[in-house]
């Protein structure tokens, strides 16, 4: 039921990113056609770039809910990293192209200047305020199910803002002072955050699908839990991969070799629960060994 519940909640940050995404494009679009402003193009840029993460998003979040199956044993999650790693691919071309847009703004002159400033000035402050709605939402709804693609895509708006807050800036700069080429460098200053982010997005995307291993902090934790656990003896072969915003641990354990089975199955059993406990979303695996066993000569790992 609670995890059922983590569902709902999460889909409903994910519609919401969708729907607020569509009404920044849709706003931004009507502003940028009216002021001519890079700045704000970069802005639309961004938010278009926006729309199609949280649509990513929200598939992620649809399919990697789905339980494992027999083609799929340990689920669905790696669907968000494959979608990542297309989203970054896309946001560095876009980047690319609003920096050339940029340069060659900056070199001609006799390319068009920003108009209607105050009309852009009050699309970009609305949506703003929107994007700190959502924002607030999905901090919210991470807070309640820990969900590790609700929380990025708050964190990716929260980046947003500042290529908002930078076409306000050039914008106005625009109007008071006719610093028309702040119009341009803003967009550069856009078009850079965007690629920084896209390399970010792309480089964990890919550090997941390359089966990297979880958090040094994290396995530190998992490290702590296992040798002051009551019963358990030394453990060994730790190893931990992450897929999507899942962390698979599989651990061996050093046990008393003359308890019963039912015994060593309670310790392991009880292992797992406060690992589990402390990393909601770990996936755990532990293989018990008693205490002293020698490595067979024909286990090569």
């Amino acid at each position: 039921m609670a995890q059922q519940n983590d569902t709902r909640l999460n889909l409903s940050a994910g519609i919401l990113s969708v729907g607020v995404a569509l009404t920044l494009v849709l706003l931004k679009l009507w502003a940028y056609a009216q002021t001519g402003s890079l700045a704000v193009a970069a802005s639309l840029a961004d938010s278009a770039l926006d729309l199609m993460m949280s649509l990513g998003g929200l598939i992620a979040i649809a399919y990697a809910a789905k339980p494992a199956d027999d083609d799929h044993q340990f689920g669905h999650s790696s669907a968000e990293d494959l979608a990542a790693l297309g989203q970054s691919i896309f946001i560095l071309i876009s980047a690319g192209i609003i920096a050339t847009a940029a340069i060659t703004r900056l070199l001609s002159g006799s390319a068009a200047l920003p108009e209607r400033e105050g009309l852009g000035i009050s699309i970009i402050g609305i949506s703003i305020a929107i994007t700190l709605g959502l924002v607030f939402w999905q901090r919210h709804v991470a807070a309640k199910t820990g969900s590790k693609v609700v929380q990025a895509d708050s964190l990716h708006y929260l980046g947003d803002l500042i290529p908002n807050v930078g076409a306000i800036l050039a914008l106005w700069a625009s109007a008071k002072f006719g610093l028309h080429q702040i119009d341009s460098i803003v967009a550069l200053g856009a078009g850079a955050l965007l690629a920084l982010g896209a390399l970010r997005i792309g480089k964990n995307a890919w550090d997941a699908l390359m089966d990297r291993q979880a958090d040094p902090e994290m396995i530190a934790g998992i490290e702590a839990i296992a040798s002051r656990f009551d019963g358990v003896h030394g453990f060994h072969d730790l190893k931990t991969r992450v897929a999507g915003s899942k962390v698979f641990v599989n651990l061996h354990i050093e046990l008393d070799g003359n308890q019963t089975l039912d015994q060593a199955h309670a310790i392991g059993a009880a292992l797992r629960r406060s690992i589990i406990a402390a990393y909601p979303r770990a996936d755990v695996l532990i293989h018990k060994d008693p205490v002293g066993v020698e490595r067979h000569p024909d286990d090569l790992r």
